[in-house]
């Protein structure tokens, strides 16, 4: 299946520049307040750390107050492990953290959640969604990322691209030295996006060992971060990227009309963003208020058209959603579930294990 999801990314509204100290503990030396729209300075604030890049987080922060005016919004973006840390060292410390906590790395919110770090809230919303998506209405998933192929297209020169993953191993064979140094994927040691994805592919594909063998014959580069990836490919340096989050994959598709993007016919792993709220929040209503927006059908709607992240909210329509992809891709969809099993990621000697036979087989030549 050959599909490309475009992305527009809106610019920030309302946003207030405070000087923080935030730089000392590792994370971005900003924060950005949102005030409310009844222009009370009194207002009530919801604290929000978030993965979610805030240059295209604005859209969502406008129409969560424009349902809520009378909540202000101090919105942080923070990297995922930074995101975890602070609220485990904010909470550890008796005092506040986030009212909620939003992140790409599922294990690590999982763990904040079972850990006790976390609190079961009402969100109403929650109800809508499928049963995998959420966990003792303490972790809540909030969109439906693929992991998907994404290619070169005048390098392919009108050959239609790998399909599946069978597909994607016999082209790296013929193709060979022809391809050499110019197909990319992440790093699975450093990149934990990149390690989830190897550890699903395990558990899904039973020659997924073959196909890591071919990428490795092909001289494979692996990167630590998507934009390196992406780039690569819209530019031609490289012919193919295996793995990639779809969500970015479609930003920058809808910018470089080379890029195409395929999501596998035999199986296509899907990936959720976490939300929560900390058991430390200062205002856990607000932190509940937040999710609850996020994950109804007027909050997935702005996530899904205008921030371009695909909703998880069965009843939003459009391309960009869960609808549209079970739809198209129907049983091939594989979404990580929000669970516990996610804490195997933490078991140190499965970890090494997998990561040895994924550079055992790379260099196997």
């Amino acid at each position: 299946m050959n599909r490309q999801f475009p992305v527009h990314a809106s610019p920030m509204r309302h946003a207030v520049f405070l000087c923080t100290a935030l730089a000392l503990l590792g994370a971005p030396a900003r924060a950005d307040l949102y005030p409310a729209l009844t222009g009370d300075g009194a207002a009530r604030t919801v604290s929000v750390y978030s993965a979610i890049d805030e240059a295209i987080s604005g859209p969502l922060i406008s129409a969560f107050q424009e349902a809520n005016p009378d909540v202000a919004v101090l919105y942080e973006e923070l990297l995922t492990l930074d995101i975890f840390e602070r609220v485990v060292r904010e909470t550890d410390a008796g005092g506040h953290t986030a009212d909620v906590a939003i992140s790409s790395a599922m294990d690590l919110q999982v763990k904040l959640a079972n850990d006790g770090y976390a609190q079961a809230v009402d969100v109403p919303a929650a109800d809508a969604l499928p049963d995998w998506a959420v966990w003792r209405d303490t972790a809540f998933a909030l969109t439906f990322e693929p992991a998907v192929i994404v290619y070169h297209r005048p390098s392919l020169g009108g050959v239609e691209p790998p399909q599946s993953h069978g597909a994607l191993m016999r082209y790296l064979d013929e193709a060979g030295d022809k391809i050499h140094g110019r197909v990319g994927t992440y790093d699975v040691e450093r990149a934990g996006l990149g390690f989830l994805f190897l550890a699903r592919d395990e558990e899904h594909y039973r020659d997924i060992w073959e196909l890591v063998r071919a990428l490795g014959a092909v001289g494979v580069r692996v990167f630590s971060n998507s934009s390196t990836i992406l780039q690569s490919v819209a530019d031609g340096r490289l012919v193919l990227g295996y793995n990639i989050l779809g969500s970015y994959a479609t930003w920058w598709a809808d910018r470089e009309p080379d890029l195409g993007i395929v999501l596998p016919s035999d199986y296509t792993v899907v990936m959720s963003r976490i939300g929560l709220v900390p058991r430390a929040a200062a205002a856990p209503d607000l932190g509940a208020r937040f999710l609850d927006f996020i994950m109804s059908e007027a909050g997935q709607t702005v996530l899904a058209n205008e921030l371009r992240l695909p909703a998880i909210h069965p009843g939003v329509e459009g391309e960009n959603t869960i609808a549209a992809m079970q739809e198209a891709a129907g049983p091939q969809l594989r979404p990580v579930p929000v669970s516990p099993a996610l804490l195997v990621y933490f078991d140190q000697v499965k970890r090494a294990r997998l990561i040895d036979r994924w550079n055992a087989a790379l260099g196997a030549q």
